[in-house]
């Protein structure tokens, strides 16, 4: 990690300490990468970790890993799925206030969340971001939906935006810039994305979405950088300066967001956001440093909602 990927990421562990720890339930953390991100994350105050799954299993990831199990609490679960239930379960109980994956796949985890008579929904889509540091940028990047909508409606996209604005809000962002990404800055019917752009920011001005400033649609270069914005005139907040980016689908998205993190060697947090928690989702990819900036977002994202209890998690 480079000195100034190192600077924004203590400025995100600097902003969570004070609010920590989080009682977090950590499902199903079978392998070392993921006991050791629990471990670190505790070390720096930021987490009470609950570990959800099978105990043998769990004891030999935190051997391999290295973690001595001593002061940490278990709830016992027989497999993948009945830990994801499990931390569903414990989150209804009021007995953790997030949710981390561990080595069980998303789709598991995910299920039990959405689980409409006991997962975790409230009147939000659930949607996720990536909070991405991307050398060269002063300041982070927001990339949504690039992990759990494959091809949202107009209506998602509403909630998708607006659960945006509110985790760029948690993060302290002095100005919520959001651009709604297509494959040009021109309204064509024949592109229902440049179209759905377009309503989203006349939905902005109508306050039905609310918290940042929208543009769009926007392409790609025209959103984030300023020289692109000038060549193709383009008046605006947010061309050129965009810090949030609402890409079509998730296909655009994870491509996006995957050639930033291989080509451009950026730094991603990931959360899951419109659940009645925030919850941790993690990549087998993941260095120890992401795993931990994901962690504090999660702390950052808990402190908002108990600051106003009546909203769901960036809602």
């Amino acid at each position: 990690m480079n000195n100034r990927l190192r600077e924004h990421y203590e400025q995100l562990l600097a902003l969570a300490r004070p609010l920590g720890p989080l009682r977090i339930g950590v499902v199903h953390p079978c392998d070392a990468p993921s006991m050791s991100g629990v471990a670190a994350a505790r070390a720096e105050g930021l987490i009470a970790p609950l570990l959800i799954g099978p105990r043998h299993k769990i004891e030999a990831a935190a051997q391999a890993a290295g973690v001595d199990l001593t002061g940490y609490e278990l709830a016992a679960a027989p497999h993948s799925h009945a830990a994801a239930a499990l931390g569903v379960r414990l989150v209804r109980e009021g007995r953790v206030e997030a949710l981390m994956k561990g080595s069980l796949h998303t789709d598991e985890l995910m299920a039990a969340v959405v689980d409409r008579e006991l997962g975790l929904r409230t009147g939000r889509r659930i949607s996720h971001c990536f909070i991405m540091d991307v050398p060269g940028r002063p300041e982070p990047l927001i990339i949504t939906d690039a992990a759990i909508n494959i091809a949202p409606t107009l209506a998602e996209k509403v909630d998708i935006v607006q659960n945006a604005i509110d985790l760029a809000r948690a993060l302290r962002f002095p100005e919520v810039r959001v651009a709604i990404l297509s494959a040009t800055e021109t309204v064509n019917p024949k592109l229902p994305s440049t179209v759905e752009a377009a309503a989203l920011c006349k939905m902005a001005d109508r306050r039905q979405i609310t918290g940042g400033v929208l543009d769009g649609p926007l392409a790609l270069d025209n959103a984030i950088s300023a020289e692109a914005a000038r060549i193709k005139q383009l008046e605006s907040p947010v061309a050129g300066r965009a810090n949030v980016l609402v890409v079509p689908d998730l296909e655009a998205g994870n491509m996006l967001a995957k050639s930033l993190s291989f080509l451009a060697g950026a730094d991603a947090a990931g959360i899951v956001l419109g659940a009645r928690v925030p919850i941790v989702l993690t990549s087998r990819s993941d260095s120890l440093q992401a795993r931990l900036a994901s962690t504090a977002v999660a702390v950052l994202l808990a402190a908002a909602r108990v600051a106003d209890p009546g909203k769901t998690v960036a809602g």
